[in-house]
């Protein structure tokens, strides 16, 4: 019972994470998309390109809320006062992209939901801990503010943040990662149209 009010294992999230983008990346190389080319395709990678802009720029967001008091602080303002996870939230926003820009639906729709149970579990847990810690505070403030679907109704802020400078270069680092996959993704879809890397599949 005690293990319940430990703060949760990130170590275990990121690895469970790198294990499905290294899983993902062997799919969408060895799984042609039935779009390949055209303006559909196209329409995919623009819509894709801006999700994963869009998953940057909230992460970054939202850590310049939460970045100094990190399980110290009970953070209910900026993104916080909209979904008790928006750090999540602007994450699976990015898988999302990355999904759309392999140019297939059914992968983006299957990663996006691999990626959603990791962090559901991950917030379940952190919600365990940040109860024990914080008390009815955190219950009042979980009955208002959904797990992961904003409420953009509850939106409020406060004047003068205080922000972690390292907590927000080190989640601007951590982001990067969604925007090199692009040129990931554009260099296997090269080698695919040259004939140079073999397809086992056709997926939508």
């Amino acid at each position: 019972m005690q293990q319940a009010f430990v703060a949760f294992d990130q170590k275990k999230r990121i690895a469970s994470l790198w294990q499905l983008s290294a899983s993902f990346v062997v799919a969408i190389a060895l799984i042609k998309p039935y779009w390949q080319d055209g303006p559909l395709h196209e329409f995919m990678e623009v819509t894709g390109l801006m999700l994963i802009f869009l998953a940057i720029l909230g992460r970054l967001w939202s850590i310049l809320y939460i970045g100094a008091y990190k399980n110290r602080k009970l953070v209910s303002i900026g993104p916080y006062s909209m979904t008790r996870n928006p750090l999540y939230l602007f994450s699976l926003v990015g898988i999302l992209g990355v999904g759309l820009i392999s140019g297939s639906l059914v992968l983006a729709i299957a990663m996006t939901f691999a990626f959603y149970l990791v962090y559901k579990h991950t917030a379940l847990r952190e919600a365990a801990y940040l109860e024990h810690r914080f008390g009815a505070a955190y219950r009042d403030y979980a009955k208002q503010t959904p797990l992961f679907l904003p409420r953009p109704s509850g939106y409020r802020t406060e004047a003068g943040v205080r922000f972690s400078q390292k907590a927000l270069s080190s989640t601007f680092r951590d982001s990067l990662f969604l925007l090199a996959l692009f040129p990931l993704l554009e260099g296997i879809e090269y080698l695919r149209l040259s004939g140079h890397l073999p397809f086992v599949a056709t997926m939508f």
